[in-house]
Protein backbone atom coordinates (compact mmCIF):
# COMPACT_ATOMS: atom_id res chain seq x y z
CA UNK A 1 0.00 0.00 0.00
CA UNK A 2 1.67 3.15 -0.81
CA UNK A 3 1.88 5.82 2.04
CA UNK A 4 0.90 9.96 1.48
CA UNK A 5 2.61 11.90 4.21
CA UNK A 6 0.99 14.83 5.28
CA UNK A 7 2.62 17.73 7.27
CA UNK A 8 1.42 20.90 9.08
CA UNK A 9 1.57 22.75 12.42
CA UNK A 10 1.09 20.91 15.53
CA UNK A 11 -1.64 22.94 17.04
CA UNK A 12 -4.46 21.69 18.14
CA UNK A 13 -6.51 23.49 15.50
CA UNK A 14 -3.92 22.61 12.93
CA UNK A 15 -3.81 18.65 14.01
CA UNK A 16 -7.81 19.11 13.39
CA UNK A 17 -7.14 20.50 9.44
CA UNK A 18 -5.03 17.42 8.86
CA UNK A 19 -7.39 15.04 10.19
CA UNK A 20 -9.94 16.47 7.61
CA UNK A 21 -7.59 16.27 5.10
CA UNK A 22 -6.87 12.78 5.83
CA UNK A 23 -9.83 11.39 5.75
CA UNK A 24 -11.24 13.34 2.39
CA UNK A 25 -8.02 10.93 0.69
CA UNK A 26 -8.98 8.26 2.60
CA UNK A 27 -12.31 8.21 1.12
CA UNK A 28 -11.06 8.63 -2.26
CA UNK A 29 -8.08 6.22 -2.33
CA UNK A 30 -8.73 2.87 -0.65
CA UNK A 31 -5.40 1.78 -1.66
CA UNK A 32 -3.22 4.74 0.00
CA UNK A 33 -2.14 5.24 3.72
CA UNK A 34 -1.85 8.60 5.13
CA UNK A 35 0.97 9.74 7.68
CA UNK A 36 0.62 12.52 9.54
CA UNK A 37 3.71 14.84 10.60
CA UNK A 38 3.35 17.82 12.78
CA UNK A 39 5.51 20.36 13.77
CA UNK A 40 5.64 23.10 15.58
CA UNK A 41 6.28 26.56 13.05
CA UNK A 42 8.72 30.02 13.63
CA UNK A 43 4.63 31.69 14.06
CA UNK A 44 4.25 29.02 17.25
CA UNK A 45 7.27 29.58 18.62
CA UNK A 46 7.93 32.94 18.64
CA UNK A 47 5.02 34.12 20.88
CA UNK A 48 6.78 38.01 21.72
CA UNK A 49 6.79 39.02 18.02
CA UNK A 50 3.42 41.42 17.52
CA UNK A 51 1.34 39.58 14.41
CA UNK A 52 0.70 42.75 12.90
CA UNK A 53 4.24 43.53 12.11
CA UNK A 54 4.07 39.83 10.00
CA UNK A 55 0.57 38.72 9.21
CA UNK A 56 0.43 37.73 5.44
CA UNK A 57 4.03 37.15 5.39
CA UNK A 58 3.94 33.04 5.78
CA UNK A 59 4.98 33.55 9.59
CA UNK A 60 2.87 30.77 10.42
CA UNK A 61 3.59 28.69 7.19
CA UNK A 62 7.06 29.18 6.03
CA UNK A 63 8.49 25.85 8.54
CA UNK A 64 6.26 24.18 6.70
CA UNK A 65 6.56 25.16 3.06
CA UNK A 66 10.54 24.22 3.57
CA UNK A 67 9.64 20.78 4.98
CA UNK A 68 7.85 20.41 1.53
CA UNK A 69 10.71 21.69 -0.39
CA UNK A 70 12.89 19.23 1.34
CA UNK A 71 10.60 16.27 0.47
CA UNK A 72 9.78 15.51 4.19
CA UNK A 73 6.43 15.56 2.98
CA UNK A 74 4.11 14.86 0.06
CA UNK A 75 1.52 17.36 0.97
CA UNK A 76 1.19 20.63 3.56
CA UNK A 77 -1.90 21.65 5.24
CA UNK A 78 -2.34 25.24 5.99
CA UNK A 79 -4.97 27.64 7.01
CA UNK A 80 -5.70 29.45 3.56
CA UNK A 81 -5.76 32.70 5.22
CA UNK A 82 -2.05 32.34 7.10
CA UNK A 83 -0.52 32.23 3.24
CA UNK A 84 0.49 34.98 1.42
CA UNK A 85 -0.63 35.62 -2.27
CA UNK A 86 2.95 35.54 -3.58
CA UNK A 87 3.10 31.78 -1.94
CA UNK A 88 -0.26 30.96 -3.39
CA UNK A 89 0.37 31.93 -6.55
CA UNK A 90 3.74 30.49 -6.80
CA UNK A 91 5.29 27.48 -8.20
CA UNK A 92 3.22 24.79 -6.41
CA UNK A 93 0.02 23.35 -6.60
CA UNK A 94 -3.14 23.91 -4.02
CA UNK A 95 -6.28 22.63 -3.82
CA UNK A 96 -8.61 23.99 -1.00
CA UNK A 97 -10.66 21.38 0.58
CA UNK A 98 -12.56 22.52 3.02
CA UNK A 99 -14.18 25.76 4.31
CA UNK A 100 -16.09 26.39 7.73
CA UNK A 101 -17.68 30.06 8.24
CA UNK A 102 -15.57 32.59 7.02
CA UNK A 103 -16.80 35.50 9.34
CA UNK A 104 -15.25 36.70 13.39
CA UNK A 105 -16.76 36.37 16.86
CA UNK A 106 -16.72 38.64 19.42
CA UNK A 107 -16.27 36.58 23.15
CA UNK A 108 -17.14 39.02 25.77
CA UNK A 109 -16.39 37.75 29.80
CA UNK A 110 -19.24 38.36 31.98
CA UNK A 111 -17.55 41.67 33.30
CA UNK A 112 -17.58 43.25 30.32
CA UNK A 113 -21.33 44.09 30.37
CA UNK A 114 -21.19 45.34 34.04
CA UNK A 115 -18.13 47.71 32.85
CA UNK A 116 -19.73 49.12 29.56
CA UNK A 117 -23.16 49.85 31.99
CA UNK A 118 -20.72 51.94 34.54
CA UNK A 119 -19.47 53.96 31.84
CA UNK A 120 -15.58 51.73 32.15
CA UNK A 121 -13.56 50.75 28.95
CA UNK A 122 -13.45 47.65 27.59
CA UNK A 123 -10.13 45.89 26.83
CA UNK A 124 -10.54 43.69 23.51
CA UNK A 125 -7.75 41.41 22.70
CA UNK A 126 -7.03 41.34 19.26
CA UNK A 127 -3.36 41.39 17.04
CA UNK A 128 -5.01 42.19 13.78
CA UNK A 129 -5.07 45.45 12.12
CA UNK A 130 -8.20 44.78 9.91
CA UNK A 131 -9.98 43.87 13.00
CA UNK A 132 -8.58 46.95 14.76
CA UNK A 133 -10.09 48.72 11.54
CA UNK A 134 -13.53 47.55 11.25
CA UNK A 135 -14.68 45.68 14.01
CA UNK A 136 -13.62 48.10 17.10
CA UNK A 137 -15.89 50.73 15.59
CA UNK A 138 -18.38 48.67 15.14
CA UNK A 139 -18.78 47.07 18.64
CA UNK A 140 -18.63 50.37 20.26
CA UNK A 141 -22.00 50.87 18.54
CA UNK A 142 -23.29 46.96 18.40
CA UNK A 143 -23.00 46.89 22.53
CA UNK A 144 -25.50 47.86 24.48
CA UNK A 145 -25.89 51.79 25.02
CA UNK A 146 -26.61 51.64 28.97
CA UNK A 147 -24.18 54.03 29.10
CA UNK A 148 -22.85 55.60 26.66
CA UNK A 149 -19.41 56.84 28.33
CA UNK A 150 -17.47 53.44 27.78
CA UNK A 151 -14.90 53.00 24.93
CA UNK A 152 -12.83 50.59 23.62
CA UNK A 153 -9.46 49.67 23.77
CA UNK A 154 -7.67 47.41 21.75
CA UNK A 155 -4.34 45.20 23.32
CA UNK A 156 -2.41 43.06 21.65
CA UNK A 157 -2.52 39.01 22.12
CA UNK A 158 -0.79 36.26 21.43
CA UNK A 159 -1.70 32.42 21.15
CA UNK A 160 -3.70 29.67 19.67
CA UNK A 161 -7.82 29.64 20.70
CA UNK A 162 -7.48 27.75 24.27
CA UNK A 163 -5.22 30.16 25.46
CA UNK A 164 -6.52 33.05 23.95
CA UNK A 165 -9.39 32.03 25.73
CA UNK A 166 -7.98 31.43 28.92
CA UNK A 167 -6.45 34.43 28.75
CA UNK A 168 -10.19 36.08 28.51
CA UNK A 169 -11.28 33.64 31.60
CA UNK A 170 -8.45 35.00 33.56
CA UNK A 171 -9.25 38.45 33.91
CA UNK A 172 -6.46 39.88 31.48
CA UNK A 173 -9.16 41.00 28.56
CA UNK A 174 -12.93 41.86 28.76
CA UNK A 175 -13.66 40.85 25.21
CA UNK A 176 -11.18 39.00 22.51
CA UNK A 177 -11.73 38.13 18.83
CA UNK A 178 -11.35 35.19 17.09
CA UNK A 179 -12.13 33.51 13.88
CA UNK A 180 -15.61 31.66 13.97
CA UNK A 181 -14.38 28.59 11.76
CA UNK A 182 -11.33 27.52 13.99
CA UNK A 183 -14.01 27.61 17.14
CA UNK A 184 -16.62 25.41 14.99
CA UNK A 185 -13.69 22.68 14.27
CA UNK A 186 -12.58 22.89 17.69
CA UNK A 187 -16.18 21.98 18.96
CA UNK A 188 -17.05 19.16 16.53
CA UNK A 189 -17.50 16.06 17.86
CA UNK A 190 -14.48 14.35 17.03
CA UNK A 191 -12.59 17.46 18.87
CA UNK A 192 -14.78 17.05 21.71
CA UNK A 193 -13.93 13.65 22.17
CA UNK A 194 -10.28 14.18 22.67
CA UNK A 195 -9.94 14.89 26.43
CA UNK A 196 -7.66 18.40 25.04
CA UNK A 197 -9.89 19.23 22.81
CA UNK A 198 -13.49 20.55 22.49
CA UNK A 199 -14.25 19.91 26.46
CA UNK A 200 -11.45 22.67 27.16
CA UNK A 201 -12.97 25.06 24.87
CA UNK A 202 -16.53 24.45 25.65
CA UNK A 203 -15.60 25.34 29.45
CA UNK A 204 -13.99 28.28 28.34
CA UNK A 205 -16.92 29.64 26.53
CA UNK A 206 -19.09 28.98 29.56
CA UNK A 207 -20.75 32.16 31.14
CA UNK A 208 -19.07 34.22 28.00
CA UNK A 209 -21.66 36.30 25.45
CA UNK A 210 -20.94 35.97 22.32
CA UNK A 211 -21.36 38.36 18.74
CA UNK A 212 -21.30 36.80 15.25
CA UNK A 213 -19.61 40.07 13.65
CA UNK A 214 -21.69 40.76 10.46
CA UNK A 215 -19.66 40.10 7.12
CA UNK A 216 -20.39 43.39 5.90
CA UNK A 217 -19.55 46.21 8.04
CA UNK A 218 -16.63 43.52 9.58
CA UNK A 219 -15.53 42.06 6.20
CA UNK A 220 -13.09 38.60 7.48
CA UNK A 221 -9.46 38.08 5.73
CA UNK A 222 -9.43 36.61 2.42
CA UNK A 223 -9.40 33.01 2.61
CA UNK A 224 -10.88 33.18 5.97
CA UNK A 225 -11.79 29.36 7.23
CA UNK A 226 -10.48 27.99 4.42
CA UNK A 227 -8.44 24.65 4.15
CA UNK A 228 -5.65 24.42 1.79
CA UNK A 229 -3.17 21.32 0.29
CA UNK A 230 -0.28 22.18 -1.41
CA UNK A 231 2.14 20.05 -3.24
CA UNK A 232 5.37 19.89 -5.48
CA UNK A 233 3.79 20.05 -9.50
CA UNK A 234 6.71 17.05 -9.75
CA UNK A 235 5.53 14.93 -7.37
CA UNK A 236 3.06 13.01 -9.38
CA UNK A 237 1.33 11.37 -6.39
CA UNK A 238 0.16 14.52 -4.57
CA UNK A 239 -0.96 15.50 -7.84
CA UNK A 240 -3.70 13.06 -8.26
CA UNK A 241 -4.76 12.95 -4.72
CA UNK A 242 -4.93 17.14 -4.61
CA UNK A 243 -7.17 16.41 -7.97
CA UNK A 244 -9.16 14.30 -6.21
CA UNK A 245 -9.73 16.00 -3.32
CA UNK A 246 -10.23 19.43 -4.81
CA UNK A 247 -13.45 21.43 -4.26
CA UNK A 248 -13.28 23.35 -7.19
CA UNK A 249 -15.88 26.41 -6.37
CA UNK A 250 -13.85 27.02 -3.27
CA UNK A 251 -10.98 27.36 -4.78
CA UNK A 252 -12.21 29.31 -7.15
CA UNK A 253 -13.56 32.04 -5.10
CA UNK A 254 -10.56 31.94 -2.72
CA UNK A 255 -8.30 32.45 -5.71
CA UNK A 256 -11.00 35.68 -6.72
CA UNK A 257 -10.67 36.64 -3.19
CA UNK A 258 -6.66 36.58 -3.06
CA UNK A 259 -6.75 38.19 -6.80
CA UNK A 260 -8.77 41.05 -5.74
CA UNK A 261 -6.87 41.54 -2.00
CA UNK A 262 -3.73 42.34 -4.35
CA UNK A 263 -5.38 45.15 -5.26
CA UNK A 264 -5.67 46.76 -2.16
CA UNK A 265 -2.44 45.95 -0.71
CA UNK A 266 -0.95 42.57 0.46
CA UNK A 267 1.89 42.22 3.44
CA UNK A 268 1.46 42.40 6.74
CA UNK A 269 -0.58 45.59 7.67
CA UNK A 270 -3.97 44.94 5.41
CA UNK A 271 -6.83 47.05 7.40
CA UNK A 272 -10.06 45.28 5.01
CA UNK A 273 -11.23 42.18 4.36
CA UNK A 274 -12.35 40.19 1.24
CA UNK A 275 -15.21 37.44 1.56
CA UNK A 276 -17.42 35.73 -0.95
CA UNK A 277 -21.04 35.53 -0.51
CA UNK A 278 -23.93 33.13 -1.45
CA UNK A 279 -27.57 34.04 -1.63
CA UNK A 280 -29.59 31.31 -2.97
CA UNK A 281 -28.00 29.62 -5.99
CA UNK A 282 -25.86 33.60 -6.85
CA UNK A 283 -22.33 34.56 -5.29
CA UNK A 284 -20.61 37.69 -4.89
CA UNK A 285 -17.16 39.11 -3.56
CA UNK A 286 -17.34 41.73 -1.37
CA UNK A 287 -14.40 43.85 0.08
CA UNK A 288 -14.27 46.81 1.89
CA UNK A 289 -11.79 48.69 4.52
CA UNK A 290 -8.69 50.87 4.46
CA UNK A 291 -6.27 50.11 1.16
CA UNK A 292 -1.96 50.45 1.97
CA UNK A 293 -2.66 54.13 0.67
CA UNK A 294 -5.01 54.98 3.91
CA UNK A 295 -8.03 55.26 1.62
CA UNK A 296 -11.34 53.52 2.83
CA UNK A 297 -13.19 51.74 -0.03
CA UNK A 298 -16.14 49.37 -0.81
CA UNK A 299 -16.57 47.19 -3.46
CA UNK A 300 -18.83 44.05 -4.90
CA UNK A 301 -18.06 42.00 -7.61
CA UNK A 302 -20.56 39.90 -9.24
CA UNK A 303 -23.41 42.39 -8.76
CA UNK A 304 -26.51 42.17 -11.51
CA UNK A 305 -26.22 44.85 -14.46
CA UNK A 306 -28.93 47.21 -15.36
CA UNK A 307 -28.37 48.77 -18.65
CA UNK A 308 -29.60 52.64 -17.45
CA UNK A 309 -29.20 54.28 -20.49
CA UNK A 310 -32.43 56.86 -20.72
CA UNK A 311 -33.75 55.33 -17.75
CA UNK A 312 -35.26 56.86 -14.56
CA UNK A 313 -34.94 55.08 -11.52
CA UNK A 314 -36.94 55.23 -8.32
CA UNK A 315 -35.23 54.07 -5.38
CA UNK A 316 -38.19 53.50 -1.92
CA UNK A 317 -34.63 53.57 0.45
CA UNK A 318 -34.93 57.47 -0.69
CA UNK A 319 -38.26 58.27 0.90
CA UNK A 320 -38.35 55.25 3.54
CA UNK A 321 -40.13 57.37 5.95
CA UNK A 322 -42.94 58.13 3.58
CA UNK A 323 -44.86 54.49 3.16
CA UNK A 324 -46.10 53.54 6.30
CA UNK A 325 -47.65 55.04 9.60
CA UNK A 326 -47.27 52.00 12.59
CA UNK A 327 -49.97 50.63 15.51
CA UNK A 328 -48.61 49.34 18.74
CA UNK A 329 -50.84 46.19 19.75
CA UNK A 330 -52.30 46.95 22.89
CA UNK A 331 -51.63 43.40 24.45
CA UNK A 332 -48.37 41.86 26.22
CA UNK A 333 -47.03 38.99 24.50
CA UNK A 334 -45.08 36.78 26.54
CA UNK A 335 -42.09 35.20 24.72
CA UNK A 336 -41.53 31.43 25.42
CA UNK A 337 -38.37 30.99 23.48
CA UNK A 338 -34.83 31.62 24.30
CA UNK A 339 -33.54 33.04 21.09
CA UNK A 340 -35.24 36.03 19.49
CA UNK A 341 -35.03 37.40 15.48
CA UNK A 342 -36.16 40.70 15.05
CA UNK A 343 -37.12 41.46 11.57
CA UNK A 344 -37.36 45.34 12.01
CA UNK A 345 -36.45 47.56 15.20
CA UNK A 346 -40.09 48.90 14.80
CA UNK A 347 -41.12 45.68 16.59
CA UNK A 348 -39.12 46.84 19.78
CA UNK A 349 -40.70 49.97 21.27
CA UNK A 350 -42.53 48.88 24.59
CA UNK A 351 -40.90 48.54 27.21
CA UNK A 352 -42.57 45.44 28.87
CA UNK A 353 -41.29 44.05 24.97
CA UNK A 354 -37.77 45.47 25.80
CA UNK A 355 -37.15 44.35 29.26
CA UNK A 356 -37.98 39.97 27.73
CA UNK A 357 -35.45 40.78 25.47
CA UNK A 358 -32.85 41.62 27.80
CA UNK A 359 -33.58 37.81 28.88
CA UNK A 360 -33.08 36.08 26.09
CA UNK A 361 -30.77 35.89 22.61
CA UNK A 362 -31.17 38.02 20.41
CA UNK A 363 -30.45 38.21 16.95
CA UNK A 364 -31.55 41.30 14.28
CA UNK A 365 -32.17 41.66 10.35
CA UNK A 366 -29.72 43.85 9.83
CA UNK A 367 -27.36 46.52 12.05
CA UNK A 368 -29.86 49.08 11.72
CA UNK A 369 -31.97 47.13 13.71
CA UNK A 370 -29.17 45.83 15.82
CA UNK A 371 -28.08 49.25 16.89
CA UNK A 372 -31.56 50.72 17.90
CA UNK A 373 -31.63 47.55 19.64
CA UNK A 374 -28.56 48.39 21.41
CA UNK A 375 -29.76 51.64 22.20
CA UNK A 376 -32.54 49.93 24.16
CA UNK A 377 -29.88 47.94 26.10
CA UNK A 378 -30.72 44.75 24.31
CA UNK A 379 -27.72 42.17 23.51
CA UNK A 380 -27.69 41.33 20.37
CA UNK A 381 -25.87 37.73 19.16
CA UNK A 382 -25.67 38.53 15.36
CA UNK A 383 -27.51 39.66 12.48
CA UNK A 384 -28.62 37.94 8.91
CA UNK A 385 -26.71 41.40 6.97
CA UNK A 386 -29.75 42.35 5.81
CA UNK A 387 -29.99 39.08 3.53
CA UNK A 388 -33.14 37.57 4.98
CA UNK A 389 -33.55 34.61 8.16
CA UNK A 390 -32.96 31.82 6.19
CA UNK A 391 -29.24 33.54 5.83
CA UNK A 392 -29.19 32.56 9.35
CA UNK A 393 -29.45 29.19 9.50
CA UNK A 394 -26.37 28.14 8.77
CA UNK A 395 -24.98 30.17 11.61
CA UNK A 396 -27.28 28.65 14.29
CA UNK A 397 -26.36 25.45 13.29
CA UNK A 398 -22.76 25.83 13.80
CA UNK A 399 -21.34 23.88 16.64
CA UNK A 400 -20.36 27.57 18.73
CA UNK A 401 -24.23 28.64 18.42
CA UNK A 402 -25.88 25.54 18.22
CA UNK A 403 -29.73 26.93 18.04
CA UNK A 404 -32.44 24.92 16.54
CA UNK A 405 -35.79 26.11 14.37
CA UNK A 406 -37.92 25.67 17.39
CA UNK A 407 -36.03 27.89 20.32
CA UNK A 408 -36.69 30.66 18.12
CA UNK A 409 -39.27 33.26 18.46
CA UNK A 410 -39.07 35.71 15.17
CA UNK A 411 -40.52 39.20 16.40
CA UNK A 412 -42.04 41.21 13.12
CA UNK A 413 -44.97 42.96 12.19
CA UNK A 414 -48.87 41.55 12.28
CA UNK A 415 -49.04 41.57 8.38
CA UNK A 416 -45.57 39.93 8.23
CA UNK A 417 -46.25 36.99 10.78
CA UNK A 418 -48.90 35.05 8.85
CA UNK A 419 -46.19 34.95 6.16
CA UNK A 420 -43.34 33.44 8.96
CA UNK A 421 -46.32 31.37 10.51
CA UNK A 422 -46.72 29.45 7.18
CA UNK A 423 -43.28 28.30 7.03
CA UNK A 424 -43.14 27.30 10.58
CA UNK A 425 -41.78 29.60 12.62
CA UNK A 426 -42.83 30.61 16.26
CA UNK A 427 -43.68 34.35 15.46
CA UNK A 428 -45.14 37.42 17.15
CA UNK A 429 -46.47 40.56 15.54
CA UNK A 430 -46.11 43.36 17.66
CA UNK A 431 -47.33 46.23 15.35
CA UNK A 432 -48.97 47.26 12.21
CA UNK A 433 -47.72 48.67 9.21
CA UNK A 434 -50.70 50.91 7.98
CA UNK A 435 -50.30 52.60 4.37
CA UNK A 436 -50.10 56.57 3.89
CA UNK A 437 -50.03 58.07 0.81
CA UNK A 438 -47.45 59.96 -0.42
CA UNK A 439 -47.98 62.02 -3.59
CA UNK A 440 -44.21 62.63 -4.21
CA UNK A 441 -43.48 58.80 -4.25
CA UNK A 442 -46.71 58.37 -6.60
CA UNK A 443 -45.32 60.77 -9.51
CA UNK A 444 -41.95 59.72 -8.63
CA UNK A 445 -43.00 56.27 -9.55
CA UNK A 446 -44.85 57.42 -12.59
CA UNK A 447 -41.90 58.73 -14.29
CA UNK A 448 -39.17 56.00 -13.35
CA UNK A 449 -38.35 52.91 -15.81
CA UNK A 450 -36.45 51.43 -12.79
CA UNK A 451 -37.96 50.96 -9.29
CA UNK A 452 -36.12 49.02 -6.54
CA UNK A 453 -38.43 47.79 -3.74
CA UNK A 454 -37.45 47.38 -0.04
CA UNK A 455 -40.72 45.66 0.52
CA UNK A 456 -43.19 44.08 -1.91
CA UNK A 457 -46.14 45.52 0.11
CA UNK A 458 -44.63 48.98 -1.08
CA UNK A 459 -45.28 47.97 -4.71
CA UNK A 460 -48.83 46.97 -3.75
CA UNK A 461 -49.47 50.63 -2.51
CA UNK A 462 -48.18 52.05 -5.91
CA UNK A 463 -48.85 49.31 -8.31
CA UNK A 464 -51.33 51.37 -10.21
CA UNK A 465 -48.70 53.70 -11.04
CA UNK A 466 -46.20 51.71 -12.13
CA UNK A 467 -45.31 51.98 -16.13
CA UNK A 468 -45.46 48.99 -18.41
CA UNK A 469 -42.70 47.14 -19.10
CA UNK A 470 -40.87 48.75 -15.94
CA UNK A 471 -38.25 46.75 -14.33
CA UNK A 472 -38.49 45.81 -10.99
CA UNK A 473 -35.88 45.81 -8.33
CA UNK A 474 -35.61 44.16 -4.79
CA UNK A 475 -32.90 42.22 -2.40
CA UNK A 476 -32.47 38.32 -2.20
CA UNK A 477 -34.87 37.23 0.74
CA UNK A 478 -38.67 37.17 1.75
CA UNK A 479 -39.28 40.50 -0.94
CA UNK A 480 -38.04 39.05 -4.05
CA UNK A 481 -39.52 35.41 -2.99
CA UNK A 482 -43.22 37.41 -3.00
CA UNK A 483 -42.16 39.19 -6.29
CA UNK A 484 -41.76 35.70 -7.70
CA UNK A 485 -45.39 34.34 -6.13
CA UNK A 486 -46.98 37.32 -8.09
CA UNK A 487 -45.94 36.43 -11.29
CA UNK A 488 -43.51 39.33 -11.38
CA UNK A 489 -39.02 38.46 -12.19
CA UNK A 490 -37.36 40.86 -10.12
CA UNK A 491 -33.53 41.87 -10.59
CA UNK A 492 -32.62 40.30 -7.57
CA UNK A 493 -29.63 42.32 -5.31
CA UNK A 494 -27.83 40.41 -2.19
CA UNK A 495 -28.84 43.16 -0.05
CA UNK A 496 -30.00 46.92 -0.14
CA UNK A 497 -26.30 47.88 0.57
CA UNK A 498 -24.98 45.99 -2.22
CA UNK A 499 -28.09 48.07 -3.97
CA UNK A 500 -26.84 51.68 -3.28
CA UNK A 501 -23.41 50.34 -3.36
CA UNK A 502 -23.88 49.66 -7.47
CA UNK A 503 -26.35 52.86 -7.61
CA UNK A 504 -23.48 55.06 -6.21
CA UNK A 505 -20.99 53.69 -8.82
CA UNK A 506 -23.10 53.05 -11.66
CA UNK A 507 -26.15 55.62 -11.97
CA UNK A 508 -25.33 59.24 -13.48
CA UNK A 509 -27.24 61.81 -11.94
CA UNK A 510 -30.02 62.90 -14.40
CA UNK A 511 -31.05 58.63 -14.44
CA UNK A 512 -32.44 59.06 -10.98
CA UNK A 513 -36.25 60.19 -10.69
Amino acid sequence: METIKLIGRNSKLSLLQLEIVKQKIEAAFDNINVHVIARSSRGDALQDVPLHTVEGSDFFTQDIFDSLANNEADIAVHSLKDMSSEHFFGANKFAVVDRDDVRDVVILSQNASVKSERGENLVIGTCSPRREEMAIGFLQKALPRVNKNFRIETKSIRGNIDTRLRKLDSGEYDGIILATAGLNRLLTPSAVSNPDGGHSINNLLKDKKLILLPLIECAPAPCQGAIVAEANASNQKAMEVLAAINDGKLTDACIQEKHIAKQYGVGCLQRFGVTTIRYGNKEVIYAAGRDNEGTVFTTWTGLPGINMTDKNLFSATDLMGSFFTYDYNGERSDIQEQVVYVANYKAVEQKEFIEQLKGKRVWAAGTKTWFELAKKGIHVEGCADAFGLEFLQTAWQMPLFNISKKDIAVVTSNEAAEIWRSKGWNVYGTYSAKEKHAQEIEQRVKHADVLFWTSFRQYVQYQHAVKKDVIHVCSYGETAEQFKAAGISPVIFPNIKAFQQWKQTSIRSHSVA
